[in-house]
């Protein structure tokens, strides 16, 4: 038996044979080309056909993984829209006469070069990103097929997964996989966390190409793989997936069953979605209503807003699919990390802290209204509530429901059904926000506490680093207290407060959460039944 050590980038037991995905890099060879003009031309249309591939693999994500993990494909999509990258590869094509091919080529070890020296771990990946999405474009301009994935079974080795290989795996025939490179804050390994794929990655030179073929046990958690393992390692193996299918099994018995502490405290346990997509998660899982429709996921993806008529379609069907349970539409949440080129968002040195969120939609009041107006016309299917994100003063509580009320005057104007008493939230997500909670309790229905920025904002640790993401897990005491100050002014005031976002779905805060008054949890659909196990046992 032979015994490799890496980082366990995704949880769970595999046992099966090791499969190598045969990696050919991506040769051009140097050509010079006469017609610059036919061979930007050539460039510019394989830029297209590259755009429209990431744009089915989103759809594929999207329906395998969910719309925040999707996202990556959307990256790619704006990778090969950068300003930089294109002039780069455009003026060698021009100003050199050399092929398209082998400018994309020259671009990719440029750009991929330039992200790999940096000294932020989360950048350092992102040098992966660009490699894929420019091999992507370099075979296109070959006339080559991608990379084939789907025919693989058992555990998969390489390099490295890109994010394109890692979602065509046949998640029925693909038990776990195994990399040389790559780390846990890879787009990768998030991908295989989201399809619950047991990954080790880091592997390093321990990974031979001589062992594909050979029978061996993955151990997700503590990153140990054991090739040609001893009876005694796969019976222990065995053991352990048994066991975490029999505890699948125990929490499926719990869809049906109230949400109450053992002491009769009740908690309403709902679901963060990212679309309609989402639902069918939402009803197996049995969540009691949607704490967190992130709408933005609405606006990404295509190439202009929604209209009007989309969205209220969108609203109306998620509200009717959820029978009378609550719907919380979290209004258009872009900026930072989210960004759709449309909407001509400028890039900006810090923006997480810019134009983003609530900010960015009391500037452009026109698309914000029109989000409100399928809000409104929606809520007359079902129990829909409105909360706005990224609230830091009371002045921006009130322009937002003094637009949200214009709404509501040109629909009764039009003689348009809506529910006229909707409840209107704000998300708790920013310290000055907890600080003043008090205060804007007096101006909402509810509080929702987005505990993933609150905690970035809090503490002053970029949540997307990795070099410093320790930190939020080792100072978390400060983000709690934020909370219970926040749950305790909105139990004063006679509003309900909520929690969503990672620390909600953390079960050794669980029964912190209840104790401070937190009467609604809202947590990914996967985490439902595991919440409501440990909630009825508090």
């Amino acid at each position: 038996m032979i015994e490799l050590t890496g980082k366990g980038v995704s949880g769970g037991f595999a046992i099966g044979k090791i499969n190598f995905i045969d990696e050919k890099a991506v040769t051009v060879e140097k050509r010079r080309v006469s017609d610059t003009d036919a061979e930007l031309k050539r460039f510019d249309l394989a830029l297209k056909t590259a755009s429209g591939e990431l744009d089915a693999l989103y759809r594929e994500a999207v329906l395998s993984v969910g719309k925040g993990e999707a996202e990556i494909f959307n990256i790619h999509k704006m990778m090969l829209e950068d300003f930089d990258y294109l002039s780069f590869a455009r003026d060698m094509i021009k100003n050199e006469c050399v092929c398209a091919e082998y400018a994309a080529s020259v671009t990719k070890e440029k750009f991929s070069h330039m992200f790999s020296s940096m000294e932020d771990t989360y950048m350092k990946e992102r040098a992966k990103d660009v490699r894929d999405v420019s091999d992507r474009l370099i075979n296109i301009l070959e006339g080559k097929n991608q990379t084939e994935t789907c025919s693989l079974s058992g555990i998969v080795a390489a390099e490295d997964l890109t994010p394109s290989q890692t979602v065509t795996l046949d998640k029925k025939a693909v038990c776990a996989f195994i990399t040389r490179a790559g780390s846990k804050n890879s787009h990768t390994a998030i991908l295989a966390r989201s399809m619950n794929i047991p990954a080790v990655a880091a592997l390093k030179d321990s990974l031979r190409p001589e062992y594909n073929g050979h029978t061996a046990v993955i151990d997700g958690f503590s990153g140990k793989v054991y090739i040609d393992p001893t009876d005694e390692i796969i019976k222990k193996a065995e053991k352990e997936i048994r066991n975490e299918s029999e505890v699948a099994e125990q929490l499926r018995t719990l869809a049906g069953k109230p949400t109450v502490s053992t002491d009769g405290t009740k908690i309403n346990l709902f679901a963060n979605i990212g679309g309609l997509t989402d639902l069918e998660g939402v009803i197996e899982n049995d969540a009691e209503g949607i704490g967190l429709f992130r709408s933005e996921f609405i606006f990404l993806g295509r190439n202009s807003a929604p209209t009007e008529v989309e969205q209220f379609e969108i609203y109306k069907r998620a509200a009717q699919r959820m029978e009378g349970k609550k719907v919380i539409i979290r209004t258009l949440d872009i900026g930072a990390d989210k960004n759709a080129d449309y909407l001509n968002i400028s890039k900006e040195e810090n923006p997480a802290m810019g134009l983003r969120a609530i900010r960015f939609c009391l500037l452009h009041r026109d698309i914000f209204k029109t989000q409100l107006r399928a809000i409104l016309r929606a809520s007359a299917y079902g129990n829909i509530s409105i909360m706005f994100p990224m609230i830091i003063s009371r002045s921006e509580i009130l322009s937002a429901k003094n637009i949200l009320a214009e709404a509501k005057k040109e629909l009764s104007a039009e003689n348009i059904p809506f529910n006229e008493n909707i409840e209107v939230g704000i998300m708790i997500e920013t310290p000055a926000a907890a600080l003043l909670s008090d205060t804007l309790a007096q101006e909402a229905d509810f509080f929702s506490i987005g505990t993933n920025d609150l905690t970035q904002y809090a503490l002053a640790v970029d949540r997307q680093n990795s070099a410093v993401s320790d930190l939020c897990s080792e100072n978390i005491g400060a983000v709690l207290k934020l909370i219970s100050m926040t749950a305790l002014n909105g139990k004063k005031s006679g509003i309900w407060v909520g929690v969503c976002g990672e620390l909600a779905a953390d079960t050794s805060l669980t029964e912190f959460f209840i104790k401070s008054g937190i009467t609604e949890l809202s947590v990914s659909p996967r985490y439902i039944l595991k919440l409501r196990k440990k909630i009825r046992e508090i």
